[in-house]
């Protein structure tokens, strides 16, 4: 089951939805669920860690 990293929501399927985000922060993966993906997309470009948002 997937876990948002930022706002905690989660995925009802064994594998993450296609519309969920995946990142690599301090050599950890953090997965981001559509809604969190969409509201945060201008920082994910930027390439700016989660806790800046």
């Amino acid at each position: 089951m997937a876990t948002c990293d930022f706002c905690g929501d989660y995925s009802d399927t064994d594998s993450m939805p296609l519309d969920w985000t995946s990142a690599v922060e301090l050599g950890r993966a953090k997965y981001f669920c559509a809604m969190c993906s969409r509201e945060h997309l201008r920082s994910m470009e930027a390439k700016l860690d989660s806790e800046w948002w």
